[in-house]
């Protein structure tokens, strides 16, 4: 497969058209659909089917999409950071991350790299455990962020300073919002909503001293945001982490579980990893930032 083929093929799934997508791309339809033609032909697959008003994708078809995207990202990504001159740094730094308070050591860590060097640009890719190593082992991200366990034998990995701490959101006129903390038995009835994130994090079920299909769990969220739009409306109690939700001057509010139950945070990257000058010069910084703290 040619990466130019590639590019044609995202054009009409992007515009659903194969007139549309020629236009975009400069070419003849005729042309266009020849290429994509070839391109099943290689594949012995069916990547679209052509309808009367617009083009959808199969199943290996939408498969072909989100590799295409890929490759071509860590494409453009490589050329960039092979282009760039010797004596220069500069260049991005891509970091996959859930939502943690914990991400704000990076960015205080990035903040003083820019400083010396204007030409870096920092960009953050949300998403859970799940999504940001499968990035990172297809090379589409320089670092992660990971909580709790990680693969020690497939990453290298810094430990950050902070920890997590679990608790759960509630609404203020909630029996348990008087309390200081939760108990597993306040729970145990209790309508729940757990992050996604947490159906491989074995440690809160042994918390809650429950096996997951014996909890009520009335809904599942990716982003905290959500599930506090679920809590507001009384949908349930939303466990969580400490500082991602600002309850001040609103229905909500957030109590820490007890006993205390805290996650470990960590910066991991391949270990067959190759960094750009960018990267390099991040990780150098964010290791002198954590001995002046470590020291102090």
């Amino acid at each position: 497969m040619e990466l130019r083929v590639l590019q044609y093929f995202l054009a009409v799934a992007r515009e659903q058209s194969i007139s549309a997508a020629a236009q975009s791309l400069h070419l003849t339809q005729p042309t266009l659909s020849r290429q994509l033609r070839d391109l099943e032909e290689e594949l012995g697959k069916q990547l679209m089917i052509r309808g009367n008003r617009k083009i959808t994708l199969t199943e290996e078809g939408r498969l072909l999409r989100k590799r295409s995207e890929e490759i071509l990202e860590l494409v453009d990504r490589t050329e960039q950071e092979i282009m760039q001159p010797d004596d220069t740094i500069s260049g991005d730094i891509y970091i996959g991350t859930g939502e943690t308070e914990g991400v704000r050591q990076i960015v205080r860590a990035v903040k003083e790299l820019q400083m010396r060097y204007a030409g870096i640009r920092f960009h953050i890719v949300s998403g859970d455990a799940v999504d940001v190593c499968e990035r990172l082992d297809q090379g589409l991200l320089d670092f992660g962020v990971l909580l709790g366990d990680i693969d020690k034998l497939k990453y290298h990995y810094l430990e950050l300073p902070d920890k997590d701490t679990w608790g759960v959101l509630m609404r203020r006129d909630s029996p348990l919002a008087k309390q200081s903390t939760v108990l597993p038995r306040d729970l145990r009835d209790k309508p729940l909503i757990l992050s996604r994130q947490t159906d491989n994090k074995s440690g809160l079920y042994r918390w809650l001293g429950k096996e997951p299909e014996q909890l009520h769990t009335v809904a599942t969220y990716n982003l905290i945001y959500n599930a506090s739009l679920m809590v507001d409306e009384g949908m349930g109690y939303a466990f969580t982490l400490d500082k991602l939700v600002n309850t001040t001057g609103s229905n909500l509010c957030f109590r820490p579980l007890e006993p205390k139950f805290e996650l470990g945070m960590y910066l991991v990257w391949k270990k067959s990893q190759i960094f750009s000058k960018a990267a390099e010069v991040f990780l150098d910084c964010l290791q002198e930032r954590l001995c002046l703290l470590q020291n102090n």
